[in-house]
This record gives structure tokens, C-alpha cells and sequence, in this order.
């Protein structure tokens, strides 16, 4: 199994070396230079697997030599006993009448969706330095990523203690929820540093790329990525999709094709459903959900992808999808570009490949210089064959909120990102039903704990004449949380100041 970039120059790459790289050294994505198949007896050999089994065979097709099966078992069951349930992601159901499921990814350390990566990604750090010290001493990595929120807290949760890594993570000042911020600064681990940034989550994560961008600087401290921009992230991500359909089939539903709806906003999530549709898994549509900052929603219907450069990023009461372009995409987008993009005529797979990295870097150029590029028209087409989208406004997230806490028997309090995938899902549910009539099945993938977003489910839940003991609902580890002692460095949005705090701190370390 070798990757490649989206953006053409890097090719062959190993496993282990994307993983320590994240972001490829010419500005793109690690992808699979070809996606490996299935065992063609996977609907029946992996239809009784647990979670963390499912993982294993799932991650064992992308690693090549650089693991064995067993090496990837091992730390797929330390990475997954930190969850509180057994089914590490639960399918439960919120409405039978519409054959609508909420997929819970919410049971790790920090209540959010990303624990089950970074607590992989964590671990798959800590073993590939750990075999490259015992050759040859002195290998290590500095993490760098930067957040909206969740990615942080679980990041932090995934490396805190972790051999031979130290952690910088970036985060927008005053544009996270309190309990996202204390998570990531109450853990007081001397390889942990939290940086809060005068700025935007975008301004976070184009100081991200501008460090790795910086060979020299990417090489002297060996700079490795959290963010859903190293593959890794995607690839274990792709394990709670094939789950899903395996609870529905453990339901008892015969040969299920289901919609998945899932709350978007770099586009990450998402993307980890289209590589298991890739790979074989039946799905019905891939649903993106946006909030106010709709830069997806507005290509899926435009075919333009463009900076919503006038009014920024809004801020919304789903502030981990609060953000302006979306990184992930390009991994997509590559896609399109080979498949469409690429003139007819070129029949040859290896130029093709080529000219679609030379098309992306032509496209993010254009994004980046002028706000926007346009795809062809037969892109689009292939662009809607796969996924649909549709938005959510703020006033909609609070009155779904409010709409789901209220419904008896089936009470279910939805955070406010989970609200816009099912606002979305209600939304198009008559589209849904024409794929299949009423029995097609919907998944929303609820994304974070309400806990976590205190103010916005509050909000939600009381103005819309009910009433929340908030106390009832917040997980032990959050109890006390807002009182801990805490460390954070503030600094302005300067790629420059943040390489000097990184500096500082690496060279007290060694």
C-alpha cells in the first residue's frame, strides 16, 4: 500500500511515513494510491465483529509492511478500551417512525467524535517512534494542530504522556465553548502546550499550514499533523460507517442501504463515509449538513467553490463546523479531477493522475488568489450522484434542539451540531423516502456530548418553554472542570510568534 499527494509532486509513500508526515512536503493530502479490496466474504465474515475487530481488518488493508495484523490489533484495543461502551460508537434509535438512528460517537475521553482517531492516531505516534528509537535513538515528533474545538481536547487526550511527542495545539481566543476550553487547557502534561490565537479557527489552521510549509522549520522539529488533514484521521474513521450498517443488519433489516447524514464542516466525517462507500459498503446517499458557513452546501449547488470572503467566518452555535474553506475537500476534489477534469483523450492512468494533481494545485492557487474556482459541469453531475446537501440557521439548530428534548416517549437531546444533521435529515426526508420508499433508513452521526456546548442547549431548551437540570446530564469528568488550574500561551495571529513559542518550548525540552 503506497500514497500519493492531491497536489501530483510526492508519490510512493508508506503508511508509516504519511502518518508522521501528515501534510505532504509539496502543500496537498496523502491519499491511497489504490484502494485495496474487500474480502469478497465481508457482509458475512465481519457481520458478527466488535467494533474494535471491525477496525483491525478495516485498517489492516492500508497499512501494507508497515504493520502486522496483530501490531494493528494490539493498539486498535488500547486505543478503543479509553470509551465508555462497549460499542465504542452505539446505533440508537431517535424517531422508528421515520427510520431515523443516531450513530453516537460521543463515548471517548472527551465526549466527541475525533476520539476515535486521535486516540489511535495518539498511540500510532507513540509506536512508530518507539520502533524507530530502537534502531536508531533520537526520533522524534512535534505535533501541531489547530482546532475549533473538539479536535484539541482530543488531540490532547490522544498524546498527553505520549512518548518522544510534544503537542501544540492552536485555538481561535474566546471561539470556544468553556468546557472545549478547559478540557485542552486544564491538562497540565509537560509535552501538552495549548496556544489561544486573537483570530479565527481559519487563522488557527493557515498558521498550521504556513509552519509546515517551512521545510526548514518542518524538518528541524520534525512536525507532525493531528488535524483530519493526516490520513490516518480519515482512516479510522471509516470503521463507524461499516459499523452502522452492521447494527442494522443485527436489527434484523435485510441488505440496509442507508442515508447517512453527518453534521460537516471540514469536511473530514464525511469524507471517511465516501472512502467506505469506495470500498464497497452500500449506502444510499452521503448527506452534508452545514450550518450558516455553507461553503459545501453552496457548491453542491453551484458547482463554484468559493470563499464567503465578505462576511468571514460566522459564528453559529455549532462553533467545531465554523469555518471557511474546507480542508478535506481537496481529497475529493482530486478525485473529481482525474475522473472529469482530465481531458477524455489521456487515456493513460498514470497521466491522469498527474494532470489531476496539476489541476488541484491550479484550484487551490485560484482559491487562494481569487476566492473561488468552478468545476465542470460534469464534476457536479458525479459531485451530486454521491452526496447532497442542505444547511441549517441558528434559529433552526435551538428549535430542533427544543423539538427532540420535547418529543414523548422518545425524549433525545440532540448538541447543536448533531441538531443541524437532523434538522437536514428532516428537511429532506421526502427525498430520502424516493430512494426506497419509507423502509430506507437514515444514520445521523451525532458528532459531541450536549454537555459540551452548555450554553447553546440551555439556550435551546429553556426558550422554547421547557425545562433542563443541566446538572443531570453532565458526565462526571466535567464536574469541577471550569475550576481547575489551567495553562495557555496567548499570542497574536502570527505564524512567526507561534514558530517562536514552539521554538522556546522545544529547545527547554531537550
Amino acid at each position: 500500500m503506497r500514497y500519493r499527494s492531491t497536489r501530483g509532486q510526492i508519490e510512493g509513500q508508506s503508511f508509516e511515513s504519511v502518518v508522521l508526515e501528515g501534510l505532504a512536503s509539496d502543500g496537498g493530502l496523502y491519499i491511497p494510491e489504490q484502494l485495496p479490496a474487500l474480502p469478497s466474504d465481508w457482509q458475512s465474515a465481519w457481520s458478527e465483529l466488535t467494533f474494535a475487530e471491525l477496525a483491525t481488518e478495516l485498517i489492516s488493508l492500508f497499512v501494507g509492511d508497515d504493520m502486522s495484523h496483530n501490531e494493528v490489533a494490539g493498539l486498535v484495543a488500547k486505543s478503543y478500551s479509553t470509551f465508555n461502551t462497549a460499542e465504542v460508537t452505539p446505533l440508537v434509535s431517535l424517531d422508528p417512525n421515520s427510520n431515523t438512528h443516531i450513530l453516537e460517537l460521543f463515548h471517548g475521553p472527551t465526549f466527541a467524535f475525533k476520539d476515535v482517531a486521535l486516540q489511535f492516531l495518539g498511540n500510532l505516534f507513540e509506536f512508530f517512534l518507539e520502533r524507530r528509537n530502537a534502531h536508531s535513538a533520537g526520533h522524534k515528533i512535534t505535533v501541531v494542530g489547530a482546532t475549533s474545538g473538539d479536535t484539541g481536547s482530543a488531540a490532547i487526550y490522544g498524546l498527553r504522556g505520549k512518548k518522544n511527542v510534544s503537542v501544540f495545539i492552536l485555538h481561535p481566543k474566546g471561539r470556544v465553548s468553556p468546557i472545549q476550553e478547559a478540557q485542552m487547557t486544564t491538562v497540565l502534561d509537560d509535552n501538552v502546550h495549548n496556544v489561544s490565537v486573537t483570530g479565527t479557527f481559519d487563522d488557527c489552521q493557515d498558521i498550521v499550514k504556513q509552519l509546515f510549509g517551512r521545510p526548514d522549520f518542518k524538518k528541524e522539529h520534525s512536525l507532525g499533523a493531528i488535524n483530519s488533514i493526516n490520513w490516518a484521521r480519515i482512516l479510522a474513521q471509516i470503521t463507524y460507517y461499516f459499523y452502522a450498517y452492521f447494527a442494522l443488519v443485527r436489527q434484523g433489516i435485510k441488505d440496509p442501504k442507508p442515508v447517512f447524514v453527518v453534521p460537516s464542516g471540514n469536511f473530514g466525517d464525511i469524507l471517511a463515509g465516501l472512502y467506505a462507500r469506495s470500498l464497497g459498503l452500500p449506502v444510499g446517499k452521503l448527506v452534508i449538513a452545514t450550518n450558516a458557513n455553507d461553503i459545501l452546501d453552496r457548491f453542491l449547488k453551484s458547482g463554484i467553490y468559493e470563499k464567503n470572503s465578505e462576511l468571514g467566518v460566522l459564528a453559529t452555535p455549532s462553533p467545531a463546523m465554523d469555518i471557511l474553506v474546507s480542508s478535506n475537500f481537496e481529497r475529493f476534489l482530486w478525485y473529481l479531477a482525474r475522473d472529469y477534469e482530465v481531458p477524455a483523450s489521456v487515456t493513460d492512468h498514470k497521466q491522469r493522475e498527474a494532470q489531476a494533481g496539476k489541476i488541484i494545485s491550479q484550484w487551490m492557487d485560484k482559491l487562494k488568489s481569487e476566492g473561488s474556482f468552478a468545476v465542470s459541469p460534469q464534476a457536479l453531475e458525479a459531485a451530486r450522484e454521491i452526496f447532497w446537501s442542505s444547511n441549517c440557521n441558528d434559529a433552526q439548530t435551538y428549535s430542533t434542539i427544543a423539538k427532540y428534548y420535547a418529543r414523548k416517549p422518545n425524549a433525545y437531546l440532540l448538541d447543536p451540531h448533531t441538531a443541524v444533521g437532523v434538522y437536514v435529515a428532516d428537511t429532506l426526508r421526502p427525498d430520502i423516502i424516493s430512494l426506497g420508499d419509507s423502509d430506507v433508513h437514515t444514520i445521523c452521526l451525532s458528532t459531541a456530548h450536549p454537555a459540551k456546548f452548555s450554553e447553546a442547549v440551555l439556550k435551546a431548551v429553556n426558550e422554547n418553554g421547557h425545562h433542563l437540570d443541566f446538572q443531570s446530564i453532565l458526565p462526571p469528568p466535567f464536574v469541577g472542570l471550569l475550576e481547575k488550574p489551567r495553562r495557555c500561551f496567548e499570542c497574536d495571529n502570527s505564524v512567526d510568534a507561534v514558530a517562536d513559542y514552539i521554538v522556546k518550548i522545544v529547545a527547554g525540552n531537550e
